[in-house]
């Protein structure tokens, strides 16, 4: 059987692939210099499955995107404590760019736009930590996000420090207000250097999926953070990391989420998935433009709102087991609970597995209580793949808990109460055949 979530991915695609609206980030000479028609989009399970399309392996710098993932890292380094006298949390309304500074205490408003960013860099790592060895720390902590030695564009990073002047005006401004206690220029090039690191769409996926794993990186295992630290990540990339259009994108995809200027976009939802998308050409906000609309189509299609979709419970699949032996055999995929998106890949990813010999196969939804119905969608292609690629397919489904279960164009259901009545069903068959 095909994989799905692939063919899904590059169908949506094709759908905004004719948008060549916005345009590459022109104040930086290398970002200006990348080709516009990349397009790729990757899902990261919290099992560590990763699928993709698109130029998914086109190496990038990460940017903006950098700047939940040292917040974390600040907070995990420094505690909530000192972070928060120096950083706030409350969206600013403005572009990243602007010098968006509490009147009375010079606190930047929240670490997603660059006067926070440069001061949850200056936080990374131990107090007095040296310049040099800080980078060293930010570049292993997105390595570690990512599950994979991550490496600095020299080039980018040569390029953007000669453009940095606004950068330099904002660190010397917090410098003025002592949020920042050393010299504006060096915490600014270690900055740079942290949004030159280079990745691809599959690493942000992973990295996001990291956040929606509460922490931990579904490929190595290892806690990069902790879930406290967590909670405290995506609360503000939910209210500011898109900046000036963070309320937007809160209403109508409802998935924390952070951009950059090179143009990739993450998001990550708790319980779930972590998502990436990258396309290079910018809105006026700093957003990708395919980007932004890839989200929308996702949020829309999935149900993956945060306001939506609750986290997803115990195991969807109870068991997978075969009934009977020989040409008589029936392969039964139990599943269990409430199941929505994340629930239903877990269901491919079993029924992927099953032999092409196994030609009778069971979703067994005896336990199941409620499905939603892009999960509803997922089972009956599921269903029809199978029966595409010679499985006779039944459903036993006690409750109805699937309504109107037709798996359209070339697929076939055959609907029971139980496991019995299926291997019923299955063994007249084959007798039937054999006679």
């Amino acid at each position: 059987m095909r994989p799905i979530i692939p063919d899904y991915l590059a169908e949506v695609l094709s759908g905004v692939e004719p948008d060549t609206s916005g345009a590459l980030a022109d104040y930086i000479p290398q970002l200006a210099a990348a080709d516009p028609e990349r397009l790729g989009a990757a899902f990261a399970m919290l099992d560590g499955a990763v699928y993709g399309a698109g130029d998914i392996d086109i190496e990038f710098t990460i940017q903006s995107i950098s700047k939940p993932f040292i917040y974390a890292l600040a907070l995990s380094d420094r505690g909530f404590g000192p972070v928060l006298a120096k950083v706030g949390v409350e969206p600013s309304g403005e572009a990243f760019n602007e010098i968006s500074l509490e009147s009375d205490t010079g606190r930047p408003l929240n670490p997603m736009i660059n006067a926070g960013a440069i001061t949850a860099h200056s936080l990374a790592g131990a107090e007095g930590l040296a310049p040099a060895d800080r980078v060293e720390r930010v570049v292993d902590g997105l390595s570690a996000f990512a599950g994979r030695r991550l490496t600095v564009d020299e080039s980018v990073c040569a390029s953007e420090m000669e453009h940095a002047h606004r950068n330099l005006a904002i660190a010397h401004m917090l410098r003025s207000h002592d949020i920042l206690t050393e010299d504006p220029r060096a915490v600014v090039d270690g900055y740079t250097r942290q949004c030159s690191v280079l990745v691809t769409t599959r690493d942000l996926a992973m990295m996001a999926a990291t956040l929606a794993n509460r922490g931990t990186n579904p490929l190595s295992g290892e806690q990069v953070v902790s879930e406290t630290v967590v909670r405290q990540v995506l609360s503000v990339m939910f209210s500011c990391g898109m900046y000036d259009a963070a309320g937007d994108w809160a209403t109508q995809v409802g998935i924390p989420a952070k951009s950059g200027v090179a143009g990739g976009l993450i998001g990550a939802l708790p319980g779930q998935i972590g998502m990436a998308t990258f396309s290079p050409r910018l809105d006026r906000h700093g957003n990708s433009v395919r980007g932004v609309s890839l989200f929308e189509r996702f949020s829309s299609d999935m149900g993956l709102h945060v306001m939506e979709v609750p986290a997803t419970g115990r195991a969807v699949v109870r068991s997978h087991h075969v009934v009977g032996s020989g040409p008589n055999a029936l392969r039964v995929l139990e599943l269990q609970g409430g199941i929505g998106f994340a629930g239903a890949e877990r269901a491919i990813q079993e029924a992927m597995a099953i032999p092409p010999g196994d030609i009778r196969v069971a979703l067994d939804l005896t336990r199941v209580h409620a499905i939603d119905d892009v999960a509803r969608r997922v089972l009956l292609e599921v269903a029809r793949r199978l029966t595409l690629t010679g499985h006779e397919v039944y459903l036993i489904d006690p409750e109805s808990v699937m309504p109107d279960p037709d798996p359209g164009d070339g697929g076939r259901i055959t609907v029971v109460d139980t496991v019995e009545y299926a291997d019923l069903q299955a063994t007249e068959a084959a007798q039937g055949q054999g006679g």
